[in-house]
């Protein structure tokens, strides 16, 4: 009896992980792509990021949670949630810089954005946007630019009117993807993703006030 349970229990995919070997990785429901790796997963967090950057993470949730919505992933109290119907490693690796980057805004907020560099970048960007989308014969309330905080409305306008595969085209230079457009915390948190993930000098080249701000947060916890 001992030995079928022991063997049943070593047959089992397991639950539990963790990060930097003190951080909990939790696995409510297993991801439903064979694509997915979960230590190739962990493995790769360790090598993108340093472990100062997870000082306001306590854990990671994977699974399906219904607050999560529509959303792939979300950083709340302290906790990661993120979806388990990632296609991909590489999509989930994605969804946890991005919300270490939201977690970083909790401490260092007044440091990213007390001295408006950064917002006075993301509203000229938006300016912009908004000349190049009206070009374009597209139209929307002049006050939905002006906005620094995420805006379901104006996240649809850009998703289902104008459609990401045009946005990327015409803003290609201005941000680094175009989810960046949808608010300021989404344009550090997908600067800081591209920034580790991506291309560096593609940030510095592209938002050259967040790319400052990250460089800044990058050195000071070598």
């Amino acid at each position: 009896m001992m030995r079928d349970f022991v063997k049943e229990a070593a047959s089992q995919p397991r639950r539990e992980y963790h990060i930097y070997n003190d951080i909990n990785v939790l696995i409510k429901d297993f991801p439903q792509s064979e694509e997915v790796d979960i230590p190739a997963l962990l493995s790769k967090i360790e090598y993108t990021l340093p472990r100062y950057y997870f000082d306001n993470i306590d854990v990671v949730y994977v699974g399906e949670f219904e607050d999560l919505g529509d959303r792939n992933a979300a950083f709340l109290d302290g906790a990661i949630y993120m979806t388990s119907t990632e296609p991909t490693t590489h999509d989930m690796l994605e969804n946890i810089v991005h919300e270490v980057a939201h977690s970083l805004e909790g401490d260092h907020g007044d440091m990213l954005y007390g001295d408006q560099k950064v917002i006075s970048e993301f509203l000229g960007k938006r300016e912009r946007l908004r000349l190049i989308l009206e070009q374009e014969g597209y139209t929307i309330p002049e006050e939905f630019y002006e906005q620094t905080e995420y805006n379901r409305n104006f996240d649809k306008f850009l998703m289902n009117t104008v459609g990401y595969p045009t946005l990327t085209y015409l803003t290609m230079g201005l941000f680094v993807s175009p989810y960046g457009a949808t608010s300021l915390r989404e344009y550090f948190a997908n600067a800081f993703e591209h920034f580790y993930i991506n291309d560096r000098e593609d940030v510095k080249k592209v938002s050259p006030q967040v790319y400052l701000k990250i460089d800044y947060l990058h050195k000071t916890g070598e």
